[in-house]
């Protein structure tokens, strides 16, 4: 029972912070750059440099919750994402705004490893399915989130919109705070701070999921996010309206949100590895289709088959890591995991960028399918190699890891 709520508490938080986060990103943080008067590639900058402290910090983060328990930062991760708020109105310059936005940033680095460790640890049962719904929460934020904030800019200024996010934030509090900690297996000794960066690290390196499923993701969010940057672009070169392709991004979130926790079901019956195949295989095929598609039907198709891509690989690859680490260690693999995520979120448009400028937008689509595709033949390779109660616990699965020999069978 203490699980159910704790998935709901920690799901309706991450949705409500999500939601406010996101308000401040999208269309509300272009237009504030611009009223300071920030160029085009500041403008770039600012937008995108929270993520950059996530990818650093992911894991120092979930090295911390692993020492002294994931409530508690949870708790540190919530009063940024309350508090940074407030401090827009005392920004003047582009160049506060970046620094805040990178100050804004340790929000994200907090939760996202925390958060997901603190759901990955609650059971072994059915965890790519508790991922999936808890997934639902955080993505629903990515889309009522800009809605939200553009219907609001309508009546209010952009510095009432950042007050609102923080009085809105606010209320994350009340769920976070029913939190419980769940038990973990005691420690035969209490390892000092730098013994357990050094265990941690070691761990990390040595659990081959942890970097699977991590470079997994670094794949997909290559792949999406140069899609994301360049698909509007395409789009006005093909004549097509760009409206469309607002609701192509709409319908996709739509769709991951909705068959998230369908996916991750699937994840926990066919086993990881399959699933998260299946899913790169269902992107590779949207991203060549992509090109070929005229007309509004079959792009609102398309969107909804990379948005379900989605829904099958991310529950599974944060489940079969979950597997195999540590769980003194859960947060740090998290941590890595989404260090890689935002790796990939940063190089995607860069390497995007460089194949239109070489090649052009079709064949640059075409090398992302390839790119998707090559991962899912790794996966299914490993698949075929594997004995899939490895990848799919059973009911009796213990709380601790699986040993390093049977994760390399």
């Amino acid at each position: 029972m203490r699980g159910k709520s704790n998935l709901v508490n920690i799901t309706l938080a991450d949705f409500i912070v999500r939601t406010g986060y996101q308000m401040g990103k999208t269309p509300l943080l272009p237009i504030f750059a611009a009223t300071l008067g920030a160029g085009d590639v500041l403008l770039g900058l600012i937008v995108s440099v929270s993520t950059l402290t996530g990818m650093l910090l992911k894991p120092t983060f979930g090295l911390l919750s692993d020492r002294w328990g994931r409530r508690w930062w949870l708790l540190a991760g919530t009063s940024f994402f309350v508090g940074v708020p407030f401090l827009y109105d005392f920004v003047q310059t582009p160049d506060q705004l970046f620094a805040l936005r990178l100050f804004h940033g340790l929000a994200t680095a907090i939760y996202g490893p925390v958060s997901l460790a603190f759901v990955a640890e609650q059971s072994a049962r059915g965890r790519a399915a508790k991922l999936g719904i808890f997934g639902m929460g955080r993505h629903g934020g990515y889309i009522v989130g800009p809605a939200v904030a553009g219907w609001l800019l309508l009546d209010m200024d952009p510095l009432g919109v950042f007050t609102l996010i923080g009085l809105l934030s606010a209320l994350a509090l009340v769920p976070v705070l029913l939190l419980a900690d769940p038990a973990l297996p005691a420690k035969a000794d209490h390892p000092s701070l730098r013994q357990q960066i050094a265990r941690a690290l070691k761990s990390g390196a040595h659990t081959p999921a942890i970097w699977l499923s991590g470079g997994l993701e670094f794949i997909l969010f290559i792949a999406l996010y140069a899609a994301r940057a360049f698909l509007p672009l395409y789009a006005l070169s093909m004549g097509i309206n760009v409206a469309l392709v607002g609701v192509f991004f709409s319908i996709q979130e739509i769709a991951h949100l909705v068959l998230r926790a369908a996916g991750g079901r699937l994840g926990d019956y066919l086993g990881y590895f399959i699933a998260i195949s299946l899913g790169m295989l269902t992107l590779a095929l949207a991203l060549f289709l992509l090109t070929l598609s005229q007309g509004i039907v079959p792009f609102v198709a398309l969107a909804i088959l990379i948005g379900g891509s989605q829904a099958l690989v991310f529950p599974s690859t944060v489940a079969l890591a979950a597997t195999q680490v540590d769980r003194h260690h859960l947060g740090t693999g998290m941590g890595l995991i989404g260090m890689l995520k935002n790796a990939g979120k940063v190089s995607g448009p860069v390497l995007g960028g460089f194949l239109v400028h070489w090649l052009d937008f079709v064949p640059m689509f075409w090398c992302l399918s390839l790119l998707t595709l090559a991962g899912s033949g790794l996966v299914w390779h490993r698949s075929r190699h594997r004995d899939r109660s490895a990848v799919r616990p059973s009911s009796q699965e213990s709380a601790t890891a699986m040993p390093l020999r049977e994760s390399r069978r």
